[in-house]
């Protein structure tokens, strides 16, 4: 009954944006947006939406730029109850057809790539252009306050879409209960309350449809941060953009990490204000943690979770200093809320030191893929989530990730399916046979390498090949390399031999 007493979100940040209307809440280049005035964008989208009928369990799909404005939308949708949908820029034609033609009743959309393809495919959806929202300036009396919460806890407050197994996306939908987890500012485990601490000055970027964006953005207003916005893209310089800002934390996959260590080891560059750097997505490289620790301190933090879980575990500065050479090869510590367990392929959980697969439970997983019952019951069994991930924990109880159960490649963080790219690939007429692996990659965490038999003398280049993946799946799908093979190792039970075309790929001896 205590939890059904909770706020239910998003009030937590809508009251903390109240506490303090005059500090600032955004900057955006020259542009700084305040509590008050974010207050004030919120009430004028909830006038919208609602003049459009929109209310609880409506499901309304979010396709802005990392905007102030799209992030007051998003809060609005869920202050009316609704069921919000991120839209990811990234994705291809097919993806965006198949999440907006899923019985989303509205769109928000702006000018930003996400938003001009949303207008394409939103079909029978109500269209609402951000910028037809009333912009009502600063409060005024508290006539712009944004409605009372109309959600109750266990209704859907967010699905988040991910690639499933046939290239199409899934949803991962999760309650207001769920969601609000996040924002129990006095319940925050240990290390995530000493995390968020640094969140003074948080950098934003990549999209509102990543749930790691908008989460850790809201935590940032939650504590009395300021939400840094850049213009443009910020991975190709992020250092002089921490530099200028005084950036204080950031998020970051592998990418970001390699590129800001390379800025500030080859330029000098000066991030002395940074105090929280997390890398997400895939596990960095041992030796990659090891230079960002000693070039930046004990900045460094990463995070091991999933689109169906959230954040599952959590390394910290504390325990990489106590325990270096195992620290740097693991996924930290589970968090309390977390119960994890590692268990044998029928289930029953394993002792600590074996290897099997993760498997979590808590408050904080999904409840369901949205209309899909059949992908559903293959991960979820009465609250229990197989992640799908090997992994073991180690004397000291740190978690160490050892492979998958399933042809997964993290690329940039996104997750790509070999199953989907093989099956584009083996579409053209001119190949006879595809086969996808995945590599460890210093730049995109992972990368996907392609082998393919062709149906005759010649096979097609490499570019065509590309094209089609990119056009079904996304640029994230697209193989980094396509190799040309006449005949495809086998095992010795005859099936083709994923670990030699691996190892091919890497650059080494498959013989060997």
């Amino acid at each position: 009954m205590r939890d059904l007493a909770e706020p239910v979100y998003p009030r937590p940040v809508l009251d903390a944006l109240r506490e303090a209307p005059r500090a600032p809440a955004f900057e955006q280049g020259s542009r700084t947006v305040s509590r008050g005035g974010l207050l004030a964008l919120v009430s004028a989208a909830a006038r919208g939406m609602a003049s459009a009928g929109l209310g609880p369990g409506r499901a309304t799909a979010i396709a802005t730029a990392l905007t102030p404005e799209g992030y007051a939308a998003a809060l609005a949708a869920h202050a009316l109850g609704c069921r919000v949908v991120g839209v990811r820029p990234g994705w291809s034609e097919r993806q965006f057809a198949a999440v907006l033609g899923r019985g989303i009743d509205a769109v928000i959309a702006d000018g930003s790539p996400a938003g001009v393809a949303a207008r394409r495919f939103a079909g029978r959806a109500v269209l609402l252009p951000l910028g037809r929202f009333p912009h009502s300036g600063l409060l005024a009396g508290g006539r712009d306050e944004p409605p009372p919460a109309r959600a109750g806890p266990d209704d859907i407050a967010r699905v988040n879409y991910t690639s499933g197994s046939t290239g199409d996306p899934k949803g991962c939908s999760f309650t207001y209960r769920a969601i609000g987890l996040a924002y129990r500012h006095g319940r925050w485990a240990p290390g995530l309350a000493v995390l968020l601490g640094h969140f003074t000055r948080f950098l934003a970027f990549g999209s509102w449809s990543l749930p790691v964006m908008t989460t850790f953005a809201g935590r940032c207003l939650l504590t009395g941060g300021t939400v840094v916005l850049p213009e443009g893209d910020p991975y190709p310089a992020l250092a002089p953009v921490i530099e200028r800002h005084r950036i204080t934390a950031v998020i970051t996959p592998v990418p970001g990490l390699h590129r800001l260590l390379a800025a500030v080891r080859d330029t000098g560059a000066d991030v002395s204000h940074l105090r929280a750097l997390v890398v997400t997505g895939s596990p960095a490289a041992p030796r990659r943690l090891a230079e960002a620790v000693d070039l930046l301190g004990e900045v460094v933090w990463q995070g091991y979770g999933q689109a169906e879980s959230g954040m599952i575990s959590l390394l910290t500065p504390g325990d990489i200093a106590e325990h270096r050479q195992e620290a740097l090869r693991s996924v930290g510590r589970p968090l309390p809320a977390a119960e994890v367990t590692i268990r044998d392929a029928g289930g029953e959980p394993l002792p600590p030191g074996e290897i099997g697969e993760i498997h979590v439970r808590g408050p904080h997983i999904m409840r369901e893929y949205w209309n899909d019952r059949a992908a559903t019951a293959e991960v979820l069994d009465g609250g229990l989530l197989r992640t799908r991930d090997l992994g073991h924990f180690d004397r000291h109880g740190l978690l160490h990730l050892t492979g998958r159960t399933r042809d997964v490649i993290m690329v940039n963080a996104e997750t790509c399916h070999a199953v989907a790219i093989e099956r584009v690939l083996s579409g053209h007429d001119d190949v006879d046979q595809a086969y996808v692996v995945g590599v460890p990659d210093e730049e995109t965490g992972e990368a996907v390498h392609a082998f393919v038999v062709p149906r005759g003398a010649h096979a097609p280049g490499r570019e065509v090949l590309a094209g089609m993946v990119r056009a079904a799946l996304g640029a994230a799908s697209v193989p980094r390399t396509v190799t040309v093979l006449r005949e495809v190792p086998l095992t010795a039970a005859g099936k083709p031999d994923r670990r030699a075309l691996a190892v091919l790929a890497a650059g080494g001896d498959p013989a060997g």
